[in-house]
């Protein structure tokens, strides 16, 4: 009987597998497909530019302004440019920021984050974070666009 049900899982499987494998899908469900014109706009909510050209101050900034707001860093990259931190606080918020240094001697700050595996794109949500950075680096902060 056990290897009965052994075989029976088996076939499953396999149908299960050249099933899906040999469906055709639309574009529609490509996640590579997401309109660019969303992809942008949110891109814009979660990016500002500050007039300083000081990479080292902006990314300690970032990290302060996240402790702030109840993030743990778990991990800071000053060569990169990169901040990865979580809260918590019950659940999983997790922000990733990150500074790259423009032409124009600015600073692109743009935070991502992630609520239990799910993309944030709030607007309210990063214009309350980059309002705290605003403090914190005591510069005001440029949408773009």
């Amino acid at each position: 009987m056990l290897d009965r049900s052994k075989a029976l899982v088996s076939v499953a499987v396999l149908v299960l597998t050249f099933g899906v494998s040999g469906c055709q899908t639309s574009s529609k469900d490509n996640v590579f497909d997401i309109a660019v014109e969303e992809q942008s706009g949110l891109r814009q909510v979660q990016s500002r530019t500050f007039k300083t050209e000081d990479k080292e101050n902006t990314i300690q900034s970032v990290m302060t302004t996240m402790q702030d707001m109840g993030f743990v860093i778990g991990n800071a990259d000053k060569e990169l440019g990169t901040v990865s931190g979580m809260k918590l606080d019950g659940y999983q918020l997790r922000m990733t920021v990150s500074v790259v240094p423009r032409t124009d001697g600015e600073m692109l700050v743009r935070a991502n984050a992630s609520y239990n595996n799910e993309p944030v794109d709030s607007e309210a949500a990063y214009t309350d974070y980059f309002k705290v950075l605003e403090q914190e680096l005591k510069l005001p902060a440029q949408e773009l666009g």
